[in-house]
């Protein structure tokens, strides 16, 4: 059986690319198709597969700015050649799903989200736009919607990352879907020791709905210290507000990820977030979660015995939740047994489970 993948861009090592990389260890001899590749930007698992790109790769500046291309992508994605393939999983939340199925094929869908920036989060990115970007959002939006609803119907079966997100795509596409979690590396962080100091970590891409600013916000009203690791392009406006019991540590390696889970007192996760691989990351390194009674987040952090939640989107309530979190217990144990649920073998095995019942 003759596979091929396909994954929206292939730029930065996130929650996406770690599914395409397990993907890539199910099936080691499919060909892996992108709109854009950086191989140095790439782990070795998908490095080391034959990657073939479409017309978009060949663009100006195409690996810096691959999002301002977005209006080209649906005939770019209907140019790839799939005709000699019988089985291609489309990994998406970009522009990944709208291919041609090649006639007896079945095209299988690991929806990580429907894109945010034509459904959900459109009226946020349209806000932040500029005065070129409205206009283009104006005239572009309806029909990018069309295309992408076009592109569901491409496809023979949904697989979501969550329950929140099939529910987006129920909503958006009218489909049902299989909820498999994305896999984390649980192993490593299971194995790391705990040693618990006095701070508190951000730790993300620091970008407006990753929500960064309600825990500087709430961290310079109660005075305690946190630890915002990440960069994006809030940090500046973010640094003018903080006070000095927050420190800034810019982009980090792994091990100091390794060291900062393993040392925070707690995870401050106050975004909504489809899934979320940051949440589960700390708690098999044993360390708990404040997060936003939103989202993805309800499916991996459970209350009072991993970590505790807050349920509007403002420092106030932050505030509460992190006061009350100072007077509850956890077990590190506890965090570890729960985030073994989201192994990368557990992954593997769902999914395989799943294309071999799809395929019957």
């Amino acid at each position: 059986m003759k596979t091929a993948l396909i994954h929206y861009w292939l730029v930065n090592d996130r929650g996406g690319e770690k599914v395409l990389g397990q993907l890539t260890e199910l099936y080691p001899d499919a060909d892996v198709f992108a709109h854009v590749y950086e191989p140095d930007a790439m782990p070795e698992s998908i490095r080391s597969r034959n990657v073939r790109t479409t017309w978009i790769q060949n663009l100006p500046f195409a690996k810096q700015n691959y999002q301002s291309y977005l209006p080209l992508m649906p005939w770019a994605s209907r140019s790839l050649n799939l005709g000699p393939y019988d089985l291609v999983i489309s990994s998406e939340s970009g522009p990944a799903k709208g291919i041609r199925k090649p006639e007896g094929a079945l095209h299988i869908c690991y929806c990580h989200t429907p894109m945010r920036y034509l459904w959900d989060m459109a009226d946020d990115y349209y806000r932040q736009a500029s005065p070129l970007k409205k206009l283009g959002m104006k005239l572009l939006l309806p029909w990018l919607r069309r295309q992408d609803l076009w592109s569901a119907d491409q496809v023979d079966h949904f697989v979501a990352n969550s329950q929140f997100v099939a529910e987006r795509i129920k909503r958006i596409y009218d489909r049902d879907s299989v909820v498999i979690h994305p896999p984390v590396d649980t192993d490593h962080f299971c194995g790391l020791r705990r040693d618990e100091q006095d701070f508190y970590l951000f730790f993300g891409q620091l970008t407006a709905y990753k929500r960064a600013d309600l825990a500087v916000l709430a961290f310079n009203r109660l005075g305690k210290r946190l630890v915002v690791a990440g960069t994006g392009e809030e940090r500046g406006a973010l640094e003018k507000i903080a006070g000095p019991n927050i420190e800034f540590l810019g982009r980090i390696t792994d091990s100091k990820r390794d060291e900062l889970y393993s040392s925070a007192r707690a995870l401050v996760f106050p975004g909504v977030e489809d899934f979320g691989i940051v949440p589960v990351e700390a708690q098999a390194a044993g360390c708990p979660v404040i997060a936003l009674r939103a989202g993805g987040a309800l499916e991996t952090v459970i209350e009072g015995r991993t970590g505790t939640f807050f349920g509007e989107a403002n420092e106030g309530e932050l505030c509460d939740a992190i006061q009350r979190f100072e007077l509850m217990e956890f077990r590190e144990e506890n965090c570890r047994e729960n985030a073994r649920r989201f192994s990368e073998d557990r992954f593997r095995e769902e999914m395989r489970d799943f294309v071999a019942g799809c395929l019957r």
